[in-house]
């Protein structure tokens, strides 16, 4: 199966996020949820993917994250 755009949009963070923690925290879903929605495939396998409010949410989720590693950083 050909690599999804939006799992080589994120390749540089791929193994450093922990998406099952943001499928919970930011969207209430499973693991398996995130990772169907990145590999845009629906949960029978057909084609899926986000919809314009989830890309939003996914959006703001990744820059939360970014926020709050940098105040960790910063109080180093």
């Amino acid at each position: 199966m050909a690599q999804s755009k939006f799992r080589a949009k994120l390749s540089d963070i791929l193994v450093s996020v922990s998406w099952g923690d943001i499928a919970k925290t930011y969207f209430g879903k499973s693991p398996s949820w995130l990772y169907h929605k990145l590999d845009e495939i629906d949960g029978n396998g057909g084609k899926g993917g986000f919809t314009e409010q989830e890309l939003a949410q996914f959006k703001g989720a990744l820059c939360d994250l970014a926020d709050r590693i940098r105040r960790v950083a910063d109080s180093l």
